[in-house]
């Protein structure tokens, strides 16, 4: 009974939040009220690098629309992930809070019971109960049974895939190293692919708590991403509410998928012309934008983590942040490392009249800010009885202060260490490391877990890509010590008096979504059928 009644609160749910979504068009032509709080965009690229962008990077030129934004809004360069993997990093910017304190240290799998604890408040909470109309369209990865669905989690509207596209097989699988298969057709996977290709279970497609494809077609979810986000826009605009839009890209992760096949000699290698196609979704949100108020809009642009170096030519740059002492040991300094290249993100604030334009700010920020940011401008509250990581940083955005975090801390990203333990910290200009470790690099290596008492530490003004850290016993390092010592020490006393998490990291085959049991890899409709065969 009690699963009786939860799949019948889903469904009443899902029917709920769908509402104003499916209905607004009944709406055109009636009189609207008046805003007075500011429209919120949050676009949240996947894997992409801080050299990805030509504004950041002078050797990229596949970002004009991107490149654009920057010159007509704020461009942040000294701009952090909280985390450098995906349910971590996302967890940490709809809560405003690192993993050691909302409980999520490591990515939810595609048959994970929990998610997001359900204790913790999201973004998306905060500004519904402040009379906002919200949205999330693409990859949510925090959780899909039950409760931690986004549909309650304060999305309003859901349009997107549960996990990463690269956790379920499709029937157009796209560039990947080592490439995987399509989807099976005619009998159960018996995959000789390894465990980074998933052959059992197609890749679903929700929009509220229903499938509407398994497996997806990639192929297309890039431009129904935008036409849905362009659609959501247009209908909050004309419902006169406030709203948040919540758009998680599946760009630049692998595998990459094309919507125009190669079809001539000048066409860039796959991972240029996907950094093309995810240029031009911006740059179509963004014109969106533009049509309708933008003076009452807030565009933020921002990526999850650093590139995946594994992938070798379908990963992206780390531009000048190439950790050079793990590169030297071996092993990636990017994604899953707390090296700067593996949680330094590209960053962007759009919003004429309120943001300054062509301003380049080297103010020390990070993605856990955007919360405390958009609650405070939208003149609600924080919740009560925990503490954030993140700061309002509005005067920054508006060109009133320059000032940044003095510190910022790096929670170990798979690695090496414990996930979601603090090894790593920045202060001011310097990077002290207590863990080192490098992922998995393009030539195959991994760099060894090693640990440092006292730590490493880099003067990141002088030594951009961490390659020599300061002698032990210069003046400089004996100063700047006891400071970090303290400031970690302070971070620490500080969890232990906070509110935190637990999240349930448990696996149960039936948590998996699936369309249609009954057909192979959950497929919404056998594709082989009698009297329909394929090819």
């Amino acid at each position: 009974m009690e699963i009786l009644f939860l799949k019948m609160l889903l469904l009443l749910a899902g029917c709920l939040a769908g509402l104003f979504y499916h209905l607004s068009d009944l709406c055109v032509g009636e009189k609207r009220t008046v805003q007075n709080k500011p429209n919120f965009i949050v676009i949240l690229a996947d894997d992409v690098g801080w050299g990805d962008l030509g504004a950041n990077w002078a050797e990229t030129k596949d970002t004009p629309n991107l490149d654009q934004m920057a010159a007509e809004g704020m461009r942040f360069v000294d701009f952090h992930s909280a985390a450098s993997t995906c349910s971590p990093s996302r967890a940490s910017l709809l809560t405003g809070r690192l993993g050691i304190r909302n409980g999520v240290t490591h990515n939810f799998a595609v048959t994970s019971m929990g998610g997001l604890p359900l204790n913790e408040t999201t973004l998306a909470e905060v500004l519904k109960e402040a009379g906002y109309v919200t949205a999330v369209i693409g990859k949510w990865h925090l959780g899909h049974s039950g409760l931690y669905h986004p549909n309650f989690r304060g999305f309003d509207y859901y349009f997107g895939i549960p996990y990463s596209h690269d956790m379920g097989c499709t029937d157009t699988p796209g560039y990947n190293l080592p490439p995987c298969p399509a989807c099976p057709r005619r009998s159960a996977a018996t995959s000789s692919h390894g465990r980074d290709c998933y052959t059992k279970v197609a890749l679903p497609l929700f929009e509220n708590i229903t499938i509407t494809q398994q497996p997806v077609n990639l192929t297309g979810l890039a431009a129904e991403y935008a036409e849905k986000a362009t659609q959501f826009i247009q209908h909050a605009s004309e419902s006169g509410r406030p709203f948040f839009l919540y758009l998680a890209l599946a760009h630049m992760h692998v595998p990459l998928v094309l919507a125009q096949p190669p079809s001539s000699f000048s066409f860039p290698e796959p991972y240029r012309a996907s950094l093309r196609e995810m240029d031009a979704l911006v740059g179509r949100i963004k014109d969106k934008v533009d049509g309708c108020g933008k003076e009452n809009t807030f565009l933020w642009f921002t990526g999850d983590n650093g590139p995946w170096a594994q992938k070798c030519e379908l990963a992206g740059s780390v531009g000048p942040f190439s950790g050079a002492w793990q590169r030297q040991r071996g092993g990636s300094a990017a994604k899953q490392t707390t090296w700067e290249g593996g949680h330094r993100v590209p960053a962007l604030a759009y919003w004429p009249g309120r943001i300054p334009a062509n301003v380049t700010s080297t103010a020390l920020l990070s993605t856990t800010d955007i919360f405390p940011t958009l609650v405070s401008l939208a003149k609600a509250s924080l919740p009560s009885n925990r503490r954030f990581d993140g700061s309002d940083v509005s005067e920054i955005l508006f060109g009133q202060s320059h000032q940044g975090h003095k510190t910022l801390f790096h929670p170990n990203s798979g690695a090496a260490g414990k996930a979601g333990e603090i090894k790593a910290l920045r202060l001011a200009q310097y990077k002290a490391f207590y863990t080192t470790g490098g992922a998995k690099a393009c030539d195959g290596s991994i760099g060894l877990e090693e640990h440092h008492q006292p730590p490493l530490i880099f003067n990141l003004d002088q030594d951009i890509q961490e390659q020599v850290p300061l002698d032990v016993e210069a003046g400089e390092y004996c100063a700047v010590l006891p400071v970090i010592t303290r400031a970690l020490t302070d971070f620490l006393q500080d969890i232990a008096t906070d509110n935190v998490s637990t999240a349930d990291y448990s696996h149960d085959p039936a948590a998996m979504p699936c369309c249609n049991p009954q057909h192979i890899v959950c497929r919404c409709q056998a594709c082989c059928s009698s009297g329909n065969r394929e090819p």
